[in-house]
């Protein structure tokens, strides 16, 4: 009878050793949990106010802005426009309410645009 209760007070030392285990497995996995769901919030509230920031910078008016300013860019006009054909070989103008192609460039299928 002796064993018996030694062996039944083994066991149940041994169950409530895993349950305490169990418990505090279940509370780290819990706390882990949490911190990545605060995480994933965190993440989410930058990539919005990000996004808002890149809609921001991208309006017409400053890329326009930012075209004349850093790059030197322009305004396309006729005065400064360069027509090529198919083959690549640029379309001779004389005057800006005319354009001629080259003799070839009809013959290769110069269209201008």
């Amino acid at each position: 009878m002796m064993r018996l209760n030694l062996l039944l007070l083994l066991a149940v030392m041994a169950c409530a050793m895993y349950l305490v285990n169990t418990q505090y497995e279940s509370r780290r996995l819990f706390t882990e949990l949490d911190r990545a769901q605060a995480e994933s919030r965190r993440l989410e509230t930058e990539h919005q106010r990000l996004q808002v920031e890149k809609r921001a910078q991208a309006t017409p008016l400053r890329v326009e802005t930012m075209a004349r300013d850093k790059l030197q860019m322009r305004s396309a006009t006729p005065a400064i426009t360069q027509y090529v054909t198919d083959d690549g070989t640029p379309v001779v103008t004389v005057s800006a309410s005319s354009i001629s192609a080259p003799a070839g460039a009809a013959a290769a299928g110069g269209r201008r645009p």
